[in-house]
């Protein structure tokens, strides 16, 4: 669903297969570049609700007189990295899932490469530890 990289200076999410050493943090699979483009559009289209930093609602966790659930954190404290990136450029293309909270969807917004670069940008600001946890459960998701 989605692709990672537009030009051939950017390393796509898919190209980094090898498990991460437990003596040392796995190499980011993107760049600069997209962190860039990702914090342009996440100011643009992200923080009004999750924040200006990705710190979400600092009632996330618990549901909202509607049901449903505040924005969660994006910037490693919620449960972002819980998810791979495949379910994560979903929610954000279609929306919340199943009416848990009120994320909009924004798949006639952002196109492939502009979800990417946003979840780039939020993924920057895990640490080193939550990013590696993240990044078993990404390879364990592909097989």
């Amino acid at each position: 669903m989605l692709k990672t990289a537009s030009s051939s200076t950017e390393k796509p999410v898919a190209e980094s297969t090898t498990a991460p050493q437990k003596s040392a943090a796995p190499e980011r699979w993107y760049g600069s570049e997209h962190v860039a483009r990702g914090g342009t559009l996440f100011a643009q289209h992200c923080a009004e609700c999750h924040g200006k930093n990705g710190e979400g609602a600092s009632s996330w966790r618990r549901a909202g007189p509607d049901g449903k659930y505040p924005p969660p954190p994006l910037n490693g404290t919620g449960h972002a990295w819980h998810h791979p990136i495949q379910v994560l450029g979903a929610q954000i293309k279609w929306g919340a899932p199943g009416g848990q909270g009120n994320m909009p969807s924004f798949g006639d917004r952002l196109s492939d490469q502009q979800i990417i670069d946003v979840i780039a940008w939020f993924q920057d600001r895990w640490t080193d530890e939550i990013y590696a946890q993240w990044w078993e459960l990404e390879l364990r998701s592909r097989q």
